[in-house]
């Protein structure tokens, strides 16, 4: 579904329970690539979870947008233009100015 140019998401596993909003905590397990399925980053290859507060600037635009109405158990493709990710400053030379990434996101846990 795409909720805005460059911010595109389809829920591959619905979750159960009450979404998460704005202001509530994430923890999530995610797989990032390229469009060519390159991964350059995942949190289950680092053995733990990844915790951020939902719309308070902790994580890309991106994020802080596509995260909103999952459910707890549920699981996302996020597809994220520039704009919504790194844009045109790319990130610590691995992530390329301009880039469109993809992200898979299983949100483990809601708190708060």
């Amino acid at each position: 579904m795409e909720i805005q140019p460059g911010l595109d998401w389809e829920d591959t596993v619905e979750g159960q329970g009450p979404a998460i909003t704005s202001g509530q905590t994430a923890v999530v397990h995610y797989e990032g690539r390229f469009l060519d399925g390159r991964v350059f980053d995942s949190s289950r290859r680092r053995g733990r979870p990844f915790r951020f507060v939902v719309g308070a600037e902790q994580v890309i635009k991106g994020w802080d947008l596509g995260i909103v109405g999952m459910k707890a158990g549920g699981s996302r493709r996020l597809t994220l233009g520039p704009e919504f990710a790194y844009g045109s400053r790319g990130a610590g030379g691995v992530i390329p100015p301009n880039a469109t990434l993809v992200f898979d996101v299983d949100l483990q846990e809601i708190i708060g």
